[in-house]
Parts: structure tokens; C-alpha cells; sequence
């Protein structure tokens, strides 16, 4: 290899990684919806009639579950 294209393999390689670790920082971002905001129209629908069903719920273990049950089924 030629000095000139070790350099270019080298620069193509740094401009690799300089390009994944501004992707890589991006994902660390804040979340874009918060847990109190409506995801879908049903949301206000629900909160309006008070049917809504929080999206998570703590076990008996204080674990956070998907609250699943609540809200895929079926409403009053």
C-alpha cells in the first residue's frame, strides 16, 4: 500500500467512528413521550368517560409491569 491510500483508509475509519458515536449520543437523548402523556386518541376518550388505565403498574415486589390487563380489556 501507498502511503496516500493508508491515509485515506485511516480518515474514511475515523469518520466512521466520529459518525457512530454522534448515533450512539443521539439515542441518550430525553425520551420523547413522558409517562403522563396520551399516546393515542383513545387515552382522552378514556380519561374523559374515567375509564383510563395506567400504562404501568408496581407488583407486589415493587417491580414495574406493563399494565396489560387494564388496559386491552374490555371496558364498563
Amino acid at each position: 500500500m501507498r502511503r496516500s491510500e493508508s491515509g485515506k483508509i485511516r480518515c474514511c475509519v475515523c469518520a466512521g467512528a466520529l459518525a457512530i458515536g454522534a448515533v450512539m449520543s443521539a439515542g441518550c437523548s430525553k425520551a420523547l413521550l413522558s409517562p403522563r402523556d396520551e399516546r393515542t386518541q383513545y387515552d382522552r376518550y378514556d380519561v374523559a368517560r374515567g375509564q383510563y388505565e395506567p400504562q404501568y403498574i408496581e407488583d407486589e415486589f415493587g417491580r414495574r409491569k406493563p399494565n396489560l390487563r387494564g388496559r386491552l380489556s374490555q371496558k364498563r
